[in-house]
């Protein structure tokens, strides 16, 4: 039964979006990080944070995971606030340039961390296969190369059972048939559901993995929207993200 004229509204989840930005800002000193920055991101999609070394695309997942705390805004979780020092309970962050774990066995580390979160050995094995890890198992994290150190940290996103994970540059380090790859492995898993927030400086794979994307410069939001939205804003029906990123900076 619909509620009446002036009591409460039920709480639907389903209706809001999954994550919600609003005015989320941060400085160092005088360097502004981030400045009113707001978005949101519904179930089931892929987000691009789009912009070049120093745009904030880091500061604002670090903020966003709860790591770095926001000078002002506010970030809602199914329509409701979360405090930074829940986040990590609703999203996962991968961050770029890590290596956990740096003296365990890639099996071992993988094993531990799909165990920790529920999750059976064959769905751990199915996660090794996707990602390529086979080669890998009995190395130790120290020793990796890059590109098979981001295919761990993919692979630990993976396991993750959070309804958003946090993605930071997830194609550094991979070639073009390896990234053509990971973009099919993304795509699969926003198809089951999932919700996914990725920094990205490379503007191809943008192009063929977001579905919508959040320009930044100079910690400002610039644009965002599909690339249908951008290229009808900027006035460039054929635009490139690149083209369009141009534009409107």
């Amino acid at each position: 039964m619909p509620a009446r004229h002036g009591e409460p509204q039920p709480f639907d989840a389903a209706a809001r979006p999954l994550i919600d930005v609003a005015g989320l800002s941060k400085s160092y000193g005088d360097h502004v990080a981030l400045a009113d920055v707001s978005f949101a991101a519904e179930r089931g999609e892929i987000i691009g944070l789009i912009g070049p070394n120093g745009a904030g695309k880091t500061t604002l997942l670090e903020t966003l995971a709860g790591i770095v705390p926001a000078d002002s805004g506010e970030v809602r979780w199914h329509g409701r606030p979360v405090p930074a020092s829940r986040r990590r309970e609703a999203l996962f962050y991968v961050p770029d340039g890590i290596r956990p774990y740096h003296d365990q066995y890639v099996a071992h580390v993988l094993s531990f961390f799909g165990g920790v979160h529920g999750r059976p050995p064959d769905a751990i094995a199915e996660v090794v296969a996707s990602t390529g890890l086979g080669p890998v198992l009995a190395k130790r994290v120290g020793a990796l190369s890059k590109g098979y150190c981001r295919r761990l940290l993919l692979a630990l996103g993976l396991l993750a059972p959070h309804e958003l994970v946090l993605m930071d540059e997830p194609f550094d380090g991979f070639d073009l048939r390896q990234t053509r790859e990971v973009v099919h492995l993304l795509r699969e898993e926003a198809a089951k559901g999932r919700s996914l927030l990725l920094a990205i400086h490379q503007l191809t794979d943008a192009e063929r993995v977001c579905d919508r994307f959040v320009l930044l410069a100079g910690g400002r939001v610039c644009g965002r929207g599909t690339l249908d939205a951008l290229r009808a804003r900027t006035g460039l029906p054929k635009g490139s993200l690149e083209e369009i990123f141009l534009a409107l900076t």
